[in-house]
């Protein structure tokens, strides 16, 4: 009590500067309706930013299982797009009215793995990814790595709980791609200068080639069906004696932000390669 004494006489002038301010603050609000407004204005906008700031921290910590949930959403919907085109196979020009054109659909017993990017490398020539997903989830080597954008990488080694990816941005990287307007095929290398681009090769003087032609997997590799778009033709030139053109093409996937990928798991690619074995 003594000690309390002893406060209030020190600081009591302090003390009834506060307490007076405060009246006449009080005083001037609540008798002047501009500075009532000012006061309420001003509150507001301190409140609203501080409310923001903490919804933004909110939404940073909710981001990781949301990011989840929608990568876990793409891949249901990438197999329920699979079984439905394995659906329409039966369907032939027979079972069609006259003016619908019959489809016929590629077999693709396909099944999808989500899983996350954990470490990823883009400034080296034997680039690598790894994914949070390993043999007990159903990956091994070989398997086609995909994202929303297309074509990722192949599947390397697979530990229990782990696998490591070869992406497109790797000089042992290649995959057979055609393009989606006339059908040439061509393998797809990366050069090592941009993760970016790379080049397509073997595309022969007499096809036609134009900026902008999307290209996509060919369905000649084990790892990745037909359809999967692989990148869009950035240049393509040619010179007066080149029998081939030098094509640049911009990857569709960007691996500067890769955060969740699709691994494709092909149900009859052991069978393929059972028989294909027996013909050699």
């Amino acid at each position: 009590m003594h000690n309390l004494l002893q406060f209030l006489i020190k600081y009591s002038n302090l003390l009834l500067f506060i307490l007076l301010e405060a009246v006449a603050l009080f005083l001037v609000f609540s008798s002047n309706s501009l500075a009532h407004s000012v006061w309420f204005s001003s509150a507001n906008r301190v409140t609203g930013t501080l409310y923001q700031v903490r919804d933004n921290v909110t939404s940073y910590f909710f981001l990781h299982s949301e990011n989840e949930r929608l990568a876990q959403e793409n891949t249901e919907l990438l197999q329920r797009i699979n079984t439905l085109e394995n659906q329409l196979e039966g369907v032939t020009e027979a079972t069609l009215p006259d003016s619908v054109d019959a489809y016929v659909f590629a077999e693709k017993n396909l099944r999808f793995i989500s899983a996350k990017v954990i470490n990823i490398s883009t400034s080296t020539h034997r680039n690598f990814i790894t994914l949070n997903k390993g043999a007990r989830d159903g990956v091994h080597e070989d398997m086609g790595v995909v994202d929303q954008d297309g074509v990722v990488g192949i599947v390397r080694s697979v530990s229990d709980r782990f696998a490591v990816v070869i992406p497109v941005i790797n000089d042992a990287f290649s995959v057979s791609c055609r393009f989606l307007s006339n059908d040439k095929l061509g393998p797809l290398h990366w050069d090592g200068i941009s993760y970016r681009y790379a080049q397509l090769e073997d595309i022969a003087r007499h096809v036609e080639v134009h900026q902008g032609d999307t290209l996509i997997t060919s369905g000649l590799s084990d790892a990745f069906p037909e359809g999967i778009c692989v990148g869009v033709v950035e240049e393509a030139e040619l010179g007066e004696s080149d029998a081939y053109y030098h094509i640049r093409v911009r990857l569709a996937a960007d691996f500067s932000r890769l955060g969740y990928v699709q691994i494709i798991q092909n149900e009859s690619l052991v069978e393929q390669r059972q028989l294909e074995e027996w013909g050699r």
